[in-house]
Protein backbone atom coordinates (compact mmCIF):
# COMPACT_ATOMS: atom_id res chain seq x y z
CA UNK A 1 0.00 0.00 0.00
CA UNK A 2 1.33 2.99 -0.65
CA UNK A 3 1.57 5.96 2.33
CA UNK A 4 1.11 9.71 1.90
CA UNK A 5 3.76 10.97 0.57
CA UNK A 6 5.23 8.29 -1.17
CA UNK A 7 6.60 8.73 -4.60
CA UNK A 8 5.38 6.60 -7.90
CA UNK A 9 7.73 6.01 -10.78
CA UNK A 10 6.45 9.00 -12.74
CA UNK A 11 7.48 11.50 -10.00
CA UNK A 12 3.99 12.15 -8.87
CA UNK A 13 3.02 12.33 -5.20
CA UNK A 14 0.22 10.53 -3.80
CA UNK A 15 -1.77 11.53 -0.69
CA UNK A 16 -3.76 9.77 1.52
CA UNK A 17 -6.64 9.71 -0.74
CA UNK A 18 -5.52 10.25 -3.86
CA UNK A 19 -5.49 7.03 -6.41
CA UNK A 20 -4.26 5.93 -9.85
CA UNK A 21 -7.02 4.97 -11.42
CA UNK A 22 -9.92 2.51 -10.72
CA UNK A 23 -7.89 -0.56 -10.15
CA UNK A 24 -5.00 0.69 -8.24
CA UNK A 25 -6.76 1.21 -5.28
CA UNK A 26 -8.98 -1.93 -4.94
CA UNK A 27 -5.31 -3.61 -5.79
CA UNK A 28 -2.99 -2.28 -3.33
CA UNK A 29 -5.84 -3.62 -0.68
CA UNK A 30 -6.11 -7.03 -1.79
CA UNK A 31 -3.28 -9.31 -0.29
CA UNK A 32 -0.56 -10.23 -1.95
CA UNK A 33 0.21 -13.80 0.21
CA UNK A 34 -2.02 -16.50 1.50
CA UNK A 35 -2.37 -16.58 5.27
CA UNK A 36 -0.39 -19.71 6.80
CA UNK A 37 -2.50 -22.29 7.56
CA UNK A 38 -3.28 -22.64 10.91
CA UNK A 39 -1.36 -25.17 12.61
CA UNK A 40 -2.69 -28.76 13.03
CA UNK A 41 -5.12 -27.58 10.17
CA UNK A 42 -5.52 -30.49 7.29
CA UNK A 43 -5.04 -29.86 3.72
CA UNK A 44 -8.38 -29.40 1.72
CA UNK A 45 -8.71 -32.32 -0.89
CA UNK A 46 -11.81 -32.13 -3.15
CA UNK A 47 -14.20 -35.55 -3.23
CA UNK A 48 -13.37 -37.84 -5.46
CA UNK A 49 -16.43 -37.08 -7.87
CA UNK A 50 -14.68 -34.04 -8.61
CA UNK A 51 -11.23 -35.18 -8.82
CA UNK A 52 -9.66 -35.53 -12.58
CA UNK A 53 -9.07 -39.32 -13.83
CA UNK A 54 -5.12 -39.75 -14.20
CA UNK A 55 -4.22 -39.87 -17.62
CA UNK A 56 -4.79 -43.25 -19.34
CA UNK A 57 -7.01 -44.56 -17.12
CA UNK A 58 -9.69 -46.47 -18.48
CA UNK A 59 -13.48 -45.35 -17.18
CA UNK A 60 -15.37 -48.55 -16.67
CA UNK A 61 -19.62 -48.23 -16.19
CA UNK A 62 -20.96 -48.50 -13.09
CA UNK A 63 -22.70 -51.65 -12.17
CA UNK A 64 -26.34 -51.36 -12.88
CA UNK A 65 -25.99 -49.00 -15.05
CA UNK A 66 -27.25 -49.11 -18.98
CA UNK A 67 -25.64 -50.52 -21.66
CA UNK A 68 -28.30 -50.26 -24.32
CA UNK A 69 -28.00 -46.60 -25.76
CA UNK A 70 -31.43 -44.48 -25.10
CA UNK A 71 -33.39 -43.46 -28.01
CA UNK A 72 -33.84 -39.62 -28.08
CA UNK A 73 -37.12 -38.06 -28.60
CA UNK A 74 -38.18 -35.04 -29.02
CA UNK A 75 -41.00 -33.05 -28.81
CA UNK A 76 -41.97 -30.27 -31.48
CA UNK A 77 -45.15 -28.31 -32.26
CA UNK A 78 -46.16 -27.30 -36.10
CA UNK A 79 -46.52 -23.54 -35.34
CA UNK A 80 -47.34 -22.19 -39.00
CA UNK A 81 -47.96 -23.10 -42.31
CA UNK A 82 -46.74 -21.33 -45.10
CA UNK A 83 -49.76 -20.75 -47.02
CA UNK A 84 -47.02 -20.45 -50.40
CA UNK A 85 -45.52 -23.76 -50.17
CA UNK A 86 -48.90 -25.73 -49.57
CA UNK A 87 -50.17 -23.95 -52.46
CA UNK A 88 -47.10 -25.07 -54.27
CA UNK A 89 -46.99 -28.80 -53.07
CA UNK A 90 -51.10 -29.36 -53.47
CA UNK A 91 -51.08 -28.09 -57.21
CA UNK A 92 -48.31 -30.49 -57.77
CA UNK A 93 -50.02 -33.38 -55.96
CA UNK A 94 -53.62 -32.49 -57.41
CA UNK A 95 -51.74 -32.49 -60.93
CA UNK A 96 -50.65 -35.88 -60.58
CA UNK A 97 -53.69 -37.27 -59.13
CA UNK A 98 -55.38 -35.58 -62.41
CA UNK A 99 -53.26 -37.30 -64.51
CA UNK A 100 -54.17 -40.55 -62.89
CA UNK A 101 -57.73 -39.89 -63.22
CA UNK A 102 -56.97 -39.47 -66.88
CA UNK A 103 -55.14 -42.80 -67.62
CA UNK A 104 -57.32 -45.01 -65.48
CA UNK A 105 -60.22 -43.41 -67.08
CA UNK A 106 -58.85 -44.12 -70.41
CA UNK A 107 -57.81 -47.75 -69.26
CA UNK A 108 -61.41 -48.80 -67.78
CA UNK A 109 -63.06 -47.60 -70.94
CA UNK A 110 -60.71 -49.64 -72.87
CA UNK A 111 -61.38 -53.25 -70.24
CA UNK A 112 -65.17 -52.43 -70.60
CA UNK A 113 -64.95 -52.28 -74.24
CA UNK A 114 -62.64 -55.48 -74.97
CA UNK A 115 -65.55 -57.02 -72.22
CA UNK A 116 -68.30 -56.11 -74.91
CA UNK A 117 -70.09 -54.21 -72.10
CA UNK A 118 -71.39 -51.24 -73.92
CA UNK A 119 -72.29 -53.17 -76.91
CA UNK A 120 -74.46 -55.34 -74.51
CA UNK A 121 -75.85 -52.55 -72.38
CA UNK A 122 -76.23 -50.18 -75.26
CA UNK A 123 -78.48 -52.77 -77.18
CA UNK A 124 -80.44 -53.47 -74.05
CA UNK A 125 -80.78 -49.55 -73.96
CA UNK A 126 -81.69 -49.25 -77.51
CA UNK A 127 -84.42 -51.98 -77.67
CA UNK A 128 -85.98 -49.95 -74.79
CA UNK A 129 -86.30 -46.66 -75.87
CA UNK A 130 -86.57 -47.56 -79.75
CA UNK A 131 -89.56 -47.50 -81.69
CA UNK A 132 -91.01 -48.19 -84.90
CA UNK A 133 -89.07 -45.48 -86.76
CA UNK A 134 -86.25 -44.59 -84.35
CA UNK A 135 -83.29 -46.96 -83.21
CA UNK A 136 -83.16 -45.33 -79.63
CA UNK A 137 -80.56 -44.01 -77.73
CA UNK A 138 -76.97 -45.16 -78.90
CA UNK A 139 -74.85 -45.58 -75.52
CA UNK A 140 -71.53 -46.56 -77.93
CA UNK A 141 -72.02 -43.14 -79.90
CA UNK A 142 -72.81 -41.42 -76.91
CA UNK A 143 -69.41 -43.15 -74.31
CA UNK A 144 -66.94 -43.00 -77.21
CA UNK A 145 -63.30 -42.64 -75.96
CA UNK A 146 -63.06 -39.18 -76.87
CA UNK A 147 -66.11 -38.30 -75.63
CA UNK A 148 -65.18 -39.89 -72.08
CA UNK A 149 -61.49 -38.52 -71.59
CA UNK A 150 -62.79 -34.93 -72.61
CA UNK A 151 -65.31 -35.17 -69.63
CA UNK A 152 -62.61 -37.03 -67.51
CA UNK A 153 -60.04 -33.80 -68.58
CA UNK A 154 -62.85 -31.35 -67.49
CA UNK A 155 -63.24 -33.02 -64.42
CA UNK A 156 -59.32 -33.17 -63.39
CA UNK A 157 -58.95 -29.38 -64.43
CA UNK A 158 -61.47 -28.95 -62.05
CA UNK A 159 -60.26 -31.06 -59.47
CA UNK A 160 -56.56 -29.17 -59.82
CA UNK A 161 -58.10 -26.03 -59.04
CA UNK A 162 -60.60 -26.65 -56.24
CA UNK A 163 -57.77 -28.55 -54.04
CA UNK A 164 -55.29 -25.90 -54.57
CA UNK A 165 -57.39 -23.62 -53.16
CA UNK A 166 -58.63 -25.59 -50.72
CA UNK A 167 -55.46 -26.38 -49.58
CA UNK A 168 -54.16 -22.77 -49.43
CA UNK A 169 -57.56 -22.06 -47.62
CA UNK A 170 -56.00 -24.80 -45.09
CA UNK A 171 -53.35 -23.92 -44.45
CA UNK A 172 -54.83 -20.25 -43.60
CA UNK A 173 -57.21 -21.41 -40.97
CA UNK A 174 -54.51 -23.44 -39.23
CA UNK A 175 -52.27 -20.45 -38.94
CA UNK A 176 -55.31 -18.75 -37.41
CA UNK A 177 -56.43 -21.63 -35.16
CA UNK A 178 -52.57 -22.47 -33.96
CA UNK A 179 -52.55 -18.82 -32.95
CA UNK A 180 -54.81 -19.90 -30.28
CA UNK A 181 -54.63 -23.21 -29.04
CA UNK A 182 -50.52 -23.59 -29.92
CA UNK A 183 -51.26 -26.06 -33.14
CA UNK A 184 -50.41 -29.75 -33.32
CA UNK A 185 -47.08 -31.06 -31.40
CA UNK A 186 -45.79 -33.84 -32.59
CA UNK A 187 -43.21 -36.34 -30.79
CA UNK A 188 -39.99 -37.62 -32.95
CA UNK A 189 -37.95 -40.42 -32.18
CA UNK A 190 -34.70 -40.73 -33.52
CA UNK A 191 -33.89 -44.35 -34.80
CA UNK A 192 -30.84 -45.89 -34.15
Amino acid sequence: MLGGGEVLGGGDALGPGDARGSGDAAASALPTERPAQQQGAQPYHPPQAYQAAPAGAVRRPRTGARTTPRTRKARLRVAKADPWSVMKVSFLLSIALGICTIVAAAVLWMVMDAMGVFSTVGGTISEATGSNESNGFDLQAFLSLPRVLTFTTIIAVIDVVLATALATLGAFIYNLSAGFVGGVELTLAEDE
